[in-house]
């Protein structure tokens, strides 16, 4: 509105426009809110008027979907529309779904904030803004009509009965309805700005994205976990028993195999498939061990021990079983840790503790090395970090030089019923 063009635009006009349909939009919506809450509130007695009182709670989802639609002439940028989809199919979904969401409310606010104020505010400025400067641009022309040449009145309240005069107060009206295009911009930008606040706020809307985005981030972390324990299973029960079968039979082979060349090729195919057997056990192990789908973190955890390089004491007091992803995601966290005091802390003892309380799980991993690990210098602590915090956990490291290091991770979670 501050630059000299705008009355040049098309923005004095489709503000304008704006409230014009406004007044019109407002008119609409008050009669059919009343009609229905007064029908619904006479026929509730008989409970035929029930469907026409629910029918009213949900006038604002229509509503905000025309205003919606009529910002567009005096905003470019589209307002959100804050409803979710409903997560099954047919009205009964769909009614649950839009009666729980405060998005409706709001916007059953805006309509009846719009029938009973918003469009008296909208006609009142098209009125005073519009219409009276007009009709003051107008007075050589009803000078010249209804007046026969002779005498008007401008705004109903002074009398012109000449020429000159009748053109003065023409361009006096020009210029009056200069200024009052202002006066509509600033009006229907106040208007827009109000209705975006109440069914379509730019902060809402960066919410329900923020929400949507990590409920994405969760189930992509859920479907990433089914995935690895389908691997895991395949793995098992298919290449896995194959390895086991070929290794049995080369070790039948070679017992029954005279002294020679070919016993030397069997025991060298033999010792080849049972390496290639434990390298794929491991291999299982590190994409979803077994013992973690079967007994839950506080036995995956001390399997994870019993198999670290440097002497681990587990002190894990958990009663129950957690969420397959928070169990994951905590096991892989420890084993990362001890994998990092094996290779780089010269340590000569860990210590793994934790535990469940006030909705949270605890774990600590400490060893009594030289200190100094930086979780962003390739300890591939940093990737479960970021897994840790898709899971609204945090994680944390301590290690000054000379130690010792701290490693401590909490995620919020419950108990599920699975059985072990």
């Amino acid at each position: 509105m501050s630059r000299p063009g705008f009355l040049l635009s098309s923005w004095p006009w489709r503000s304008a426009g704006y409230l014009l349909t406004g007044a019109a939009t407002g008119v609409v919506v008050l009669v059919a809110i009343v009609l229905m809450a007064v029908a619904g509130g006479v026929l509730a007695l008989v409970l035929v008027g029930l469907p026409l009182l629910v029918a009213t709670a949900l006038t604002g989802i229509p509503v905000a979907r025309v205003e919606r639609r009529r910002l567009r002439l005096v905003d470019l940028e589209p307002a959100p529309d804050q409803h979710r989809a409903p997560a099954a199919v047919g009205l009964r979904a769909w009614l649950t779904t839009r009666l729980k969401e405060r998005a409706t409310w709001r916007e059953l606010l805006y309509a009846l904030l719009f029938a009973g104020l918003l469009w008296p505010v909208d006609a009142l400025a098209i009125t005073v803004a519009l219409l009276l400067p007009l009709s003051v641009v107008a007075t050589p022309l009803l000078m010249a009509t209804v007046g026969d040449g002779q005498e008007t009145k401008v705004l109903k309240q002074w009398m012109v009965t000449t020429w000159p005069t009748a053109f003065a107060v023409a361009v006096l009206g020009l210029v009056l309805l200069g200024l009052c295009a202002y006066v509509l911009g600033v009006v229907a930008g106040a208007r827009a700005e109000l209705t975006r606040l109440l069914i379509g706020s730019r902060e809402g809307d960066l919410g329900v994205r923020v929400v949507e985005l990590a409920r994405s981030r969760v189930r992509l972390v859920d479907a990433f976990e089914a995935e690895r324990r389908r691997i895991e299973r395949d793995l098992h029960d298919g290449a896995q028993q194959r390895l086991v079968a070929l290794t049995m039979t080369l070790g039948l082979a070679r017992l029954d195999a005279p002294p020679g060349a070919l016993a030397d090729q069997l025991a060298t195919a033999h010792e080849e498939a049972g390496k290639a057997l434990a390298e794929l056990r491991e291999l299982i192990h590190g994409i979803h061990p077994k013992v973690l789908a079967d007994y839950g973190l506080q036995a995956a955890v001390a399997d994870a021990a019993d198999r670290s390089a440097v002497p681990v004491d587990v002190d894990l007091e958990l009663s129950g079983r957690l969420p397959q992803a928070v169990e994951a995601a905590a096991y892989f966290v420890v084993c990362e840790a001890l994998a990092n005091i094996a290779k780089h802390s010269g340590a000569t003892r860990a210590e793994v503790s934790g535990g469940h309380r006030d909705g949270r799980l605890f774990l600590q991993v400490r060893d009594d090395g030289r200190g100094g690990a930086d979780a962003g210098a390739g300890s591939g602590l940093t990737g479960l970090a970021d897994r840790v915090s898709v899971l609204d956990g945090r994680l944390s490291l301590s290690s000054p030089p000379g130690g010792p290091t701290l490693l401590r991770v909490e995620f919020p979670c419950e108990w599920t019923d699975r059985s072990g």
